[in-house]
């Protein structure tokens, strides 16, 4: 199966250098490469492609509004999100990831971790790196009591679950951590998420730093 992706900044050689990268990999194709908001909404829109791959400033709409309109809370038939930010932009990020980004990462973590990201996102999972998500999360989350408690909406499991995915580790890492099959960390993922109405495991670990179960 290709990845179609599409790919949204105001810096041609931004666009030029992740057009390489991700057409030279045998399951990704990118399928429009755009420099500015208004044009990746409505290439988005005509492609629909797998992964849209988002600048936060852009020209026209930045990628918090983009994302809103593609992928945000109420959208049909939403379409799966990365943002590509530096990490003095966090508070952009974090209110992308709000308005439904599955995934974000800096744009100079490398092609490794680009690909990673894009592939993530494809699969219906995010990218949560040690080395980017769970800084940011943790520069911004201002520790508070949730709506819902901890202790009344999750099981002790769920909750150590949740404290590995804050942190950054893969289905496979919490699974060898806490001694469980991957098929049951899924179970409880499914099970987390929709306890906290998280789309996916990014805001579920937003969650996590926001209501003070991992510090």
């Amino acid at each position: 199966m290709t990845i179609r992706v599409l790919i949204a900044d105001d810096q041609e050689l931004v666009r030029t250098g992740f057009q390489m990268i991700l057409d030279a990999q045998p399951d990704m194709e990118v399928v429009a490469a755009v420099p500015d908001g208004a044009e990746a909404v409505a290439e988005a829109r005509r492609l629909r492609p797998d992964v849209c791959l988002l600048d936060i400033r852009m020209p026209k709409l930045d990628g918090l509004e983009v994302t809103k309109v593609l992928a945000g809370p109420g959208v049909e038939n939403p379409l799966r999100v990365v943002i590509v930010t530096t990490f003095d932009l966090d508070e952009y990020v974090y209110g992308a990831l709000r308005a439904g980004a599955t995934g974000f990462l800096l744009k100079d973590s490398g092609p490794t971790l680009l690909i990673e990201a894009i592939r993530a996102a494809a699969s219906g999972d995010a990218l949560v790196s040690p080395s980017v998500t769970v800084r940011l999360l943790q520069h911004l989350a201002q520790p508070k009591r949730a709506a819902v408690q901890p202790e009344e909406a999750l099981t002790e499991r769920e909750l150590d679950v949740v404290r590995l995915v804050a942190r950054g580790r893969t289905n496979q890492e919490v699974a060898a951590e806490l001694f469980v099959s991957l098929s049951t960390v899924k179970t409880h993922l499914g099970s987390i998420q929709a306890k906290l109405g998280a789309r996916n495991r990014v805001e579920t670990a937003a969650w996590a730093w926001e209501s003070g179960v991992v510090s």
